[in-house]
């Protein structure tokens, strides 16, 4: 098994992301062998690869509201990592920011994974993670798998990304606040309790 910094000397030494090497731009995610919720989305925001810090965004802030945690709690317990499907902002398209790089996953995630045999819970926020991680086992819509995330339980919960483009989905489908919010923040509550 690779240690954690053969890793990531090899992801910055890949080809694939020359170009963000050469710019001195570091992969971002956050994977400890203590980590008992892993948070698996599409890649970092600008912000947040500018600042090297995972979820720094609006959108972190709201994803820690909906799991119930504190930025202390989030980032210094040892209990949360974060492995995006790109570790690197993959930059901004029509209609917000571009899709994760292929391949990518692929080629990083089995050994960051195998860092990490302490997982109980992985967060799988929006239609990229949730189709790379439940394939045919998801729903036809990323609504309707986010309606059954019982389903994917105990190993995985779906959820929607918690970008501010994501207001109108909210208002629009009000028993995700009412109902899978609170069984999150119960499910996160109680590993972080353990």
């Amino acid at each position: 098994m690779q240690t954690a910094t053969q890793i990531f000397n090899a992801i910055q030494a890949d080809p694939q992301n020359q170009e963000f090497t050469a710019q001195g731009i570091q992969p971002l995610y956050h994977v400890i062998p203590t980590a008992e919720i892993l948070i698996i989305s599409q890649a970092p925001s600008r912000k947040a690869q500018k600042s090297m810090v995972f979820w720094n965004d609006p959108s972190g802030d709201r994803l820690r509201n909906w799991m119930g945690v504190t930025k202390a709690e989030f980032y210094d317990s040892g209990k949360v990592g974060v492995m995006p499907l790109d570790f690197y902002y993959p930059g901004k398209g029509a209609h917000g920011d571009l899709p994760p790089r292929k391949g990518f996953a692929e080629k990083w995630h089995e050994p960051l994974l195998e860092l990490m045999p302490n997982v109980k819970l992985t967060l799988l926020i929006g239609q990229y993670a949730q189709k790379y991680y439940l394939q045919k086992i998801r729903q036809k819509t990323l609504t309707e798998t986010v309606r059954h995330y019982a389903d994917y339980l105990p190993a995985y919960f779906p959820l929607v990304h918690p970008s501010p483009l994501n207001y109108g989905w909210m208002h629009k489908n009000t028993w995700f606040a009412e109902d899978v919010i609170p069984e999150l923040q119960q499910d996160v509550r109680q590993i972080l309790r353990e």
